[in-house]
């Protein structure tokens, strides 16, 4: 499911508003045609009112019943009862039956107890009709059924062959409306054939309706690209910047008032960065050449003393701020022109040269994993940077385990430098913590042992300069999380 919602404002956008203006469209259309099917039903009921009425009339002028001078007041008055009628009269069905089958008189119930009544839902519009009329019926009845079941029809089909052909008219709807003018009087009855339904009106409607959300649905989309490609530019920029902060790129403020002032914002802010972190860089710069030269000069001094335990405790303690402040500088140069000196590198081999190292020195350092046939994983580094970030991770495990295990792996896309030791491990709720500059597992202040505590900052540093990462874990921490027996894993993981 999550794959088919889109993941991008402009798309999660078009989505919601698209299903919005759908269900809205098909509201509408719901409400058009309930109408006009209601206009339909209204129309067919004045049409059959008016058969009565009409029929009524003609069969007294058949009957000779009326007068001729009364049939005119009559005519007279309702002339412009008639033209009120048609002024507000809605548009006429077509009749579809014969005159005999449309005005029938008879002394039975036009209904049947299986049939439904729906006098209920139209018997004040009849009324109201029959009103203009001046008739007041005393009953009204009115019901729905399949043409091809009513005796009148079929009876009248019997005795008509050509009628009986055309079979057009038995599935159709027929509306019988009867009214009882006073109590015991016979049924006058209208019927009225439901007409056929055209098509072409309601494709037509369907056409218009999907021309009108695609219409609104490009403009939705042209408005919404409009706000959205100037967040998707910033939001580029903002990786890129975090990746290489002194490099600044000033972005064209576009969009709405609302994105441009962000943008403006965000232009501020990254020039103001990357000025902060060039003082930090000449800041640091001129401390480390301040620093240095002084130590240089107490290292000339120190020869003139003559306990020689003192003179090498001084010696000792000259070198621990020299490297301390070595840490310091690389680590405030990791990050600075990232991106730079990257070339494409045999991890392999990078990982070899530093184990040869710490064997050259006499230490337990042993490459335990290889990729499946010893191919080669290549990957672009700054080759001295990641051989530092290595170096301090087998330099801990020997330190605090006693020995280190390395292996080069390839997983997902990543190139893993694993370094295992067999020391007692890192408590899991200060691991994050150890990553934390001046953080030392070790708490004495002998760099022999504890360090300056910038080692795993550093090659954290190194490894997101690179867009990876450090993580440390304890080997056993699924077995026995407490005991920490297994020691400690480190790794590097780079893209490759």
């Amino acid at each position: 499911m999550k794959r088919l919602v889109p993941s991008s404002l402009l798309g999660q956008v078009m989505i919601s508003v698209a299903l919005a203006l759908l269900v809205a469209q098909i509201v509408s259309f719901a409400l058009l045609y309930r109408a006009g099917e209601e206009r339909r039903d209204a129309a067919i009921l004045t049409a059959a009112a008016y058969q009565i009425v009409n029929g009524a009339e003609r069969t007294e002028r058949q009957a000779g019943r009326v007068d001729p001078e009364d049939r005119f007041d009559k005519h007279r008055s309702g002339q412009s009862r008639r033209g009120e009628r048609r002024a507000r009269r809605e548009p006429s069905m077509p009749r579809g039956l014969p005159r005999p089958l449309r005005y029938t008189v008879s002394s039975e119930l036009p209904i049947v107890a299986s049939e439904t009544n729906i006098t209920d839902l139209h018997e004040e519009r009849l009324r109201t009709i029959f009103a203009i009329e001046d008739i007041n019926p005393h009953a009204i009845i009115i019901t729905i059924r399949r043409a091809g079941e009513d005796p009148v029809l079929l009876d009248f089909a019997q005795g008509r062959p050509r009628f009986n052909l055309r079979t057009d008219w038995h599935d159709r709807r027929l509306y019988v409306a009867a009214i009882q003018r006073e109590p015991d009087s016979e049924w006058e009855t209208a019927r009225v054939l439901d007409p056929t339904r055209k098509r072409a009106p309601l494709g037509m409607l369907l056409f218009q309706t999907f021309v009108a959300f695609g219409f609104l649905i490009a403009i939705l989309f042209l408005v919404l690209r409009r706000i959205t490609r100037p967040l998707a530019e910033l939001t580029d920029r903002v990786s890129d910047f975090s990746r290489q902060p002194d490099r600044v790129v000033v972005l064209k403020e576009s969009g709405p008032s609302d994105t441009r002032r962000l943008i403006a914002a965000h232009n501020a802010m990254e020039s103001r960065i990357a000025a902060m972190l060039d003082e930090k860089n000449v800041m640091l710069g001129a401390i480390g050449h301040d620093l240095k030269t002084p130590l240089a000069a107490l290292r000339v001094r120190i020869e003139s003393v003559p306990d020689d335990a003192q003179r090498q405790k001084m010696a000792d303690s000259i070198e621990d701020i020299a490297a301390t402040l070595d840490d310091i500088l690389a680590l405030a140069r990791v990050g600075h022109a990232a991106g730079q000196g990257l070339e494409p590198v045999d991890v392999g081999a990078l990982a070899i040269s530093v184990v040869e190292e710490f064997e050259d020195l006499g230490d337990p350092v042993a490459i335990v994993e290889w990729p499946e046939q010893k191919q080669r994983v290549v990957a672009r580094i700054q080759e001295t940077w990641l051989k530092r970030a290595l170096r301090n991770l087998v330099c801990n495990a020997v330190r605090y385990g006693g020995s280190a295990e390395l292996s080069v792996l390839e997983t997902d896309g990543h190139v893993v430098l694993r370094v295992e030791d067999h020391g007692p491990g890192i408590p899991p709720d200060q691991i994050a913590h150890m990553m934390e500059p001046f953080t030392r597992g070790e708490a004495s202040r002998n760099r022999a042992t504890g360090g300056a505590g910038l080692g795993l900052t550093l090659a954290r540093a190194i490894a997101e300069q690179h867009g990876g990462e450090l993580v440390l874990s304890n080997r056993n921490a699924d077995d026995n999380a407490k005991s920490n027996h297994g020691g400690l894993r480190a790794e590097l993981r780079l893209p490759l």
